[in-house]
């Protein structure tokens, strides 16, 4: 068990480092609430006006749908592909990243400890206040809460895991840097690509059945439209 603890020393400090940085960019963070706040009274206001002028059901009901753009919003960063550290692009593009190799660490370990980090920095800057507000907002733009406790821990857990696989997939951007030594071009491809195969875009549901029974063999919906559903009740706990 110590030997494992010792293994584990570096990326714990280089975690812990990087959410203690992250944190402290709390002027960047009000401005993407503000940003955010905007694109979801947008995103819910489309929806809804396409909800009025349909006569079928829709496969989400509006505070459904009210609740996963919300969750979107609170939790970007968790979620979004192009959401980037630039410091390792610069290492890789520089040379510098020569020097992470001769640590006595796995470097694809260490990075992931990073970007997990500057994630979960930028989340707890944002969610908070966004989910507040947004529980008190006037329908149809309220966002509504978890079932109950076993919905709400599902959530969680399918949030967590869904960040996990969604670092893994944003690792392959830092990877192709290597080969193409711009970061542009892979991350413009898999980040709006990522976009629209999570649902960030269109929620699932609202997508074309051909079209859903491929998107769920992808891991993209693991990080965003897996968990928004649960805590909204449209895949029950």
């Amino acid at each position: 068990m110590s030997h494992l603890t010792a293994l584990l020393t570096p990326y714990r400090a280089a975690f812990r480092i990087r959410l203690q940085q992250n944190l402290q960019y709390r002027i960047a963070a009000l401005a993407g609430i503000a940003t955010q706040f905007f694109w979801g009274f947008m995103l819910i206001m489309v929806l809804e006006a396409f909800y009025r002028g349909s006569d079928a059901a829709p496969p989400m009901s509006m505070p459904q749908t009210a609740a996963y753009i919300w969750l979107q919003q609170a939790f970007l960063v968790f979620v979004a592909l192009w959401y980037r550290d630039s410091e390792i692009f610069r290492l890789i593009t520089t040379g510098q990243v020569a020097y992470e190799l001769c640590r006595p660490t796995d470097l694809y370990l260490f990075w992931q400890a990073r970007l997990l980090a500057q994630r979960l920095a930028g989340a707890l800057l944002r969610c908070l206040p966004i989910l507040l507000v947004a529980l008190v907002m006037p329908r149809p733009y309220r966002m509504t809460l978890p079932a109950g406790p076993a919905a709400f821990g599902l959530f969680v857990l399918t949030l967590l895991t869904g960040l996990l696989v969604n670092v893994s997939i944003s690792m392959f951007i830092y990877i192709l840097t290597f080969v193409t030594l711009s970061p542009t071009g892979s991350m413009l491809l898999i980040g709006v690509a990522g976009e629209l195969f999570a649902g960030l875009i269109i929620p699932l549901p609202l997508m074309p059945e051909w079209l859903q029974r491929i998107l769920y063999c992808l891991p993209f919906r693991l990080a965003a439209d897996l968990p928004f559903r649960v805590w909204s009740g449209h895949i029950p706990a």
